[in-house]
């Protein structure tokens, strides 16, 4: 068990100067901006707007963090060197915003839960680009998104299926259902795929199921899934936001405040514990993201009451 860094003092996001468009996270830097500081002295936690609601957070090539508002569907980005952010989507009532993200040519690609959609944002100016209706609004909840060669690919935590969007500002070839078989198991009434990352070799996906806690590698081309063995964990219950670095990969246990760190093998058949990272800003996170040395994460704060006076928060800590 890990713990990282102390508690810092907290950054108001209001009044907070506005970032640069041109500094966003698509791979230009603005021309005369400051030396990036070094990540040691950036902040390790930053506030949200209250009642924000957050669950899914990117980040790109520059040190911008998205994140996305189950309240509404406002996305929100913080500059992770000052620890400062503003809305630059606004959401709209009835709509969520919930895994998202960033490619290297700047759009969003969003989650939308409840609703059943897919939606691309311009994150330069926040625009509305696209929206995809994967679903019926009813009995399905659209929660994680992974980019892999030309698809956006969302996973639906209420049905056994994966969703393929064409990327790019078109329309591209149409939105493909991809039904999950092979090991995968659908428990009825609970969420089970959530998060999702492409595999080490390029060419599968690895999904977390929530419940009852399972990681399976999945065929883009044909929705085989095959159960990966873990070795040294029992479950990866509550399995919410995956990121890999190689064959490293970092499971988000939200409700268990931890992230559970496993050794995948080459073909991700399987995946061995080497430790676990737990902080005591943890409150109940959601999903994750990287930049340099360290995991950047939102708090959904699930266990505490979802007003529009609770306040929110995203922590960072060491890889």
């Amino acid at each position: 068990m890990t713990r990282n860094h102390p508690l810092p003092s907290r950054r108001s996001v209001l009044g907070g100067a506005a970032l640069t468009a041109l500094a966003t996270a698509t791979g230009a830097g603005a021309a005369g901006a400051a030396p990036l500081a070094p990540p040691g002295a950036w902040p390790t936690e930053f506030p949200l707007p209250d009642g924000f609601l957050p669950e899914g957070i990117t980040i790109g090539a520059q040190p911008f963090a998205y994140m996305g508002s189950r309240a509404d569907g406002a996305v929100h980005r913080t500059d992770l060197r000052t620890g400062r952010g503003r809305i630059i989507h606004q959401g709209t009532a009835g709509s969520a915003s919930i895994g998202l993200k960033l490619d290297r040519d700047g759009l969003l690609y969003v989650a939308g839960g409840g609703g059943g959609t897919a939606r691309t944002v311009d994150a330069r100016t926040g625009s509305l680009v696209t929206v995809h209706q994967l679903t019926a609004p009813t009995g399905h909840f659209i929660n994680d998104v992974v980019l892999l060669g030309e698809r956006a690919w969302f996973t639906d935590s209420r049905a056994a299926v994966l969703h393929g969007v064409p990327r790019g500002r078109g329309r591209g070839r149409g939105v493909r259902s991809l039904p999950l078989t092979g090991d995968w198991v659908q428990t009825p009434g609970v969420n089970n795929a959530n998060g999702i990352v492409s595999a080490p070799d390029g060419r599968g996906l690895i999904v977390v199921s929530s419940t009852p806690g399972e990681l399976y590698r999945v065929s883009p081309a044909t929705g085989h899934a095959t159960r990966i063995a873990l070795s040294g964990a029992e479950t990866v219950v509550n399995g919410d936001g995956l990121v890999r670095v190689g064959r490293t990969l970092y499971v988000v246990q939200n409700r268990l405040n931890l992230i559970s760190v496993f050794e995948l093998d080459a073909g991700a058949r399987t995946a061995r514990l080497r430790r676990t990272i737990t902080d005591p800003r943890f409150d109940v996170p959601t999903t994750a993201a990287r930049f340099g040395g360290r995991l950047y994460l939102v708090n959904a704060r699930f266990t505490s009451p979802q007003t529009p006076e609770t306040a929110f928060s995203g922590v960072a800590v060491a890889l």
